[in-house]
């Protein structure tokens, strides 16, 4: 594993009680950083504090991320107990089911926009007064090659992480000149808890169009989150980089 030097960094990430968001988590702790959790679900958020405080400084928040006022607090509450937020992952994600377009519920439609879309909106509203203030911040997104393609049977779940890839360029200009780094990476489907919210065929429809032939691992999303969070990241913003396995085209 390289090393990434995120000593002294206070990071908040989305979903961090499972799959990408805990794999993160822990390669943010590895590397230095402190890190708080925002969780729906409190009894996953309280076992995966246990198992990353043998890596560092952990605590959790159960948030829904999808109430401003929620969220808002749960800002304060993090700058109250570190001083600063530097990092923010914007992680936490729901599929909503595959279907075709028409026979799609409204209602699960717009759960999955405001879960997936308006929460990571929510989240920047909340915490980049606090790194303009500091002077300094790293935002990662966490998008999806299926904002890019757009994947048949899921025109929620793509529409919402297109709405990502576009929240992440509008605002990286916004703050471009201010120290903050926003940007966003866009993975090819890893094996997550979210496979249980998907039908198999849609599976291995997504399987079907990765060349490297495999999922991507958490670990490896980690690892470019880590990245994009770091000093030595300081001059791509508004950026999306892929870990598709060559499935992207552009």
């Amino acid at each position: 594993m390289n090393q990434i030097d995120l000593k002294g960094r206070v990071a908040v990430v989305t979903g961090g009680a499972q799959g990408i968001g805990l794999a993160t988590s822990e390669r943010l702790l590895r590397s230095g950083a402190s890190v708080v959790l925002w969780d729906i679900d409190a009894g996953q958020l309280d076992a995966a504090c246990q198992a990353l405080a043998a890596f560092g400084p952990v605590s959790g928040q159960t948030v829904e991320l999808t109430d401003e006022a929620a969220v808002a607090a749960a800002a304060a509450a993090a700058v109250q107990q570190h001083g600063r937020i530097d990092i923010l992952i914007n992680n936490a994600g729901i599929t909503g089911g595959n279907a075709p377009t028409w026979e799609l519920d409204p209602a699960v439609w717009r759960r999955v926009i405001e879960v997936n879309l308006v929460a990571p909106y929510l989240t920047c509203r909340a915490v980049v007064p606090q790194m303009l203030t500091q002077g300094w911040g790293r935002i990662v997104n966490v998008a999806s090659v299926a904002g890019k393609e757009g994947n048949p049977n899921a025109s929620h779940y793509s529409a919402s992480k297109a709405g990502v890839i576009a929240l992440t360029k509008s605002l990286a200009k916004e703050v471009a000149t201010r120290g903050i780094l926003v940007n966003a990476v866009a993975p090819a489907v890893a094996k997550t808890a979210m496979f249980a919210q998907m039908q198999q065929t849609h599976i291995d429809y997504m399987l079907g169009k990765i060349p490297m032939g495999r999922f991507v691992e958490v670990g490896e999303i980690a690892a470019m989150i880590a990245w994009l969070c770091s000093e030595d990241c300081s001059f791509s913003t508004g950026s999306v980089f892929d870990l598709s396995g060559g499935r992207a085209t552009y």
